[in-house]
């Protein structure tokens, strides 16, 4: 396979912001573009380059956000980021270089055992530190819920997680149930506000490294400079920000450092290889699910695994 055009590839993702879920028939009535045309695109670019994924809140279900920097020893990087993969509570981990050499990871925490981490985090290194992380804007709720749906919207959340465009009834399949019932399990979801909307997102294969600052203050002129799928922002609350820079190894590491200092008071270095990226899809498609207990009674420990 070729290397994607990036003017297709961003037209796709705007399209796809748009329309995250319609079918291509009715996107390119609604968008007045030639079918074949959109469909030649997706073909050639969704799964491969660019997916949709549900966008949930995971505060209502219980859950709280963190980013963790770990100390790895070069030689142990990819035993530790295997263990680590093997926790459903880490849903991203990646080899990182910066302000801490080793591993930078995503944590979701059940609410009432968020006093574990540090026990947790010491399974993997002696040395590492962690944020609390909220989406920016900072809402300021601080309102915790809880599990308190059966296993199969467990389930639900993985199949959505992985692709949002997952046709009905393939769900309903995976599920055991009839295309109304899956339905109405996605729109308790919405209702409930845990499923908030969806996002399409470029692979590894596009953006395959970051620049991950951490700031006192936030320069807003940064958020303007960068397309939606290229930055995020998130609030450490009561501690700063945190600003990731996604971008392609075939540019200029050096350039894009520089650029980014200056905005920030640390700086790391995410790698995203293809190997972590196999160990990160593969504890995703199954994250939600293997996080809750069967009988839908709340989550399993963080430390069981």
């Amino acid at each position: 396979m070729g290397e994607p055009v990036m003017e297709e590839l961003e037209f796709l993702a705007e399209i796809l912001m748009r329309h995250p879920t319609d079918s291509l028939r009715k996107i390119a009535e609604e968008e007045g573009i030639d079918y074949y045309r959109l469909k030649r695109l997706y073909d050639k670019y969704y799964g491969k380059y660019i997916l949709v994924s549900a966008v949930y809140n995971i505060r209502i279900i219980g859950l709280r956000s963190y980013l963790a920097f770990l100390s790895v020893p070069s030689d142990r990087i990819l035993e530790i980021g295997y263990r680590m993969t093997q926790n459903p509570f880490v849903a991203y981990v990646n080899p990182a270089f910066g302000f801490k050499n080793g591993l930078s990871a995503i944590l979701h925490i059940p609410d009432d055992q968020k006093d574990r981490i540090d026990e947790m985090l010491s399974k993997y290194s002696n040395d590492y530190e962690y944020y609390e992380v909220r989406a920016y804007p900072y809402s300021g709720d601080d309102n915790f819920g809880e599990w308190n749906l059966s296993y199969d919207y467990a389930v639900l959340m993985d199949i959505l997680n992985v692709d949002a465009r997952t046709p009905i009834t393939k769900i309903a399949r995976r599920l055991g149930k009839t295309r109304p019932t899956v339905k109405f399990m996605i729109n308790r979801l919405k209702e409930m506000g845990i499923l908030v909307g969806f996002d399409p997102a470029l692979e590894n294969n596009v953006h395959d490294r970051s620049v991950l600052g951490i700031a006192e203050t936030l320069d807003e002129s940064v958020i303007e400079r960068f397309k939606e799928y290229e930055i995020i922002v998130g609030v450490f609350p009561g501690r700063g920000y945190v600003i990731e820079w996604f971008f392609s190894s075939k540019d200029d590491l050096g350039t894009k450092i520089l650029e980014f200092s200056n905005y920030v008071d640390k700086i790391l270095i995410n790698y995203f290889d293809s190997t972590f990226k196999e160990l990160n899809d593969k504890n995703g498609m199954t994250r939600y699910s293997r996080r809750v207990k069967k009988d839908g009674s709340g989550y399993r420990s963080i430390l069981d695994f």
